[in-house]
């Protein structure tokens, strides 16, 4: 009984670090399809549900649901897009219920637009997104 409860879990574990692998690389093609500006890639990722907090800036607000999410990246991608993008800081933490990944990240538009970035995913779908913009924030050079 011992065994099979160990098996199990391991099998688990092995699951959530699979998916978790996955869900980063997600999250970098994400972030690089919003430098990008094509929205078709950009919205991909969104489950239908999902919910996106942008805070700071002339986009503030809350957005729900994917029509109103396409809505405020077509803004930013006519303002804004396409921009070279730097990653800085990307970490994960997964469970099997979903994995959210964090990062640093800098937008390089006419002035720098630095972003601390919290995607959370379920099922392998973007449910969840805070865009907080930092002037302040340290994003590493590669």
């Amino acid at each position: 009984m011992r065994i099979a409860s160990f098996c199990l879990a391991a099998a688990a574990l092995a699951a959530t670090t699979a998916a978790a692998a996955g869900t980063m690389k997600d999250a970098q093609h994400h972030i690089r399809a919003v430098a990008s500006g094509k929205i078709d890639n950009i919205m991909a990722a969104y489950s239908n549900n999902a919910h996106f907090e942008w805070v700071g800036g002339p986009l503030d607000g809350t957005y729900i649901g994917t029509n109103q999410i396409r809505g405020v990246w077509t803004k930013f991608a006519h303002a804004v897009a396409p921009v070279d993008v730097k990653i800085a800081n990307l970490e994960e933490n997964a469970n099997p219920a979903g994995t959210t990944v964090t990062a640093n990240v800098e937008f390089q538009a006419r002035k720098p637009i630095k972003v601390r970035y919290v995607l959370q995913y379920r099922h392998g779908k973007l449910v969840d997104e805070i865009w907080q913009i930092d002037p302040n924030l340290e994003v590493a050079r590669y």
